[in-house]
Formats: structure tokens, sequence, C-alpha cells
């Protein structure tokens, strides 16, 4: 199944100048997976070294943070969006 993801213009030269692009996987967990292992600089700028989140970051599936999810173990369904916020912040 295929996922739309969005990032914010920030972060497109982490993926090859794209901000919108799509993924195929099955469940959430693997589209996550998926969007690290393709987009290693990415995975700098959301992540930490733990594997965590970064706390300046959230990521959203289709409208729910899914630091909220009991589970990424979602089945995929056609549609489905994972969308990247990033705050930013300055002086």
């Amino acid at each position: 199944m295929h996922i739309t993801v969005s990032i914010p213009s920030l972060l497109r030269d982490c993926t090859g100048g794209h901000v919108k692009f799509q993924l195929e996987a099955l469940t959430l967990e693997e589209a996550l997976d998926q969007l690290q292992t393709r987009y290693p600089l990415l995975r700098v700028h959301l992540w930490t070294e733990t594997g965590h989140v970064r706390k300046h970051v959230l990521l959203y599936y289709n409208d729910t943070n899914i630091a909220w999810l009991d589970t990424l173990e979602i089945v995929l369904q056609p549609g489905d969006q994972l969308i990247v916020f990033q705050a930013v912040s300055g002086g």
C-alpha cells in the first residue's frame, strides 16, 4: 500500500528536493522504517540517537499524532498520509 509523506520545505535537502512523495509499506511502522532507511539525512532531523522522535518534531498519521497511538502496527489504507511538522525557532 502506498502512503503519501509530506515534509516541511526546510527539510527537502534531505529528500532529494521532494516535499511530498510516496512510500510503499504494509503498516505505519514499516513506512516509518522505510522513511529512515531511504532518507538517512532526514533521520538525523526527526529522531534522536536512541530512536525517539525529537521533541520539536510532530509526526501525524492522517489526523493523529503518532505519539498518541498505542501501536504503529496499523495496516495502511488507500489515501493514508504521514505528515511531518517541525517547530522552528530563532532569535
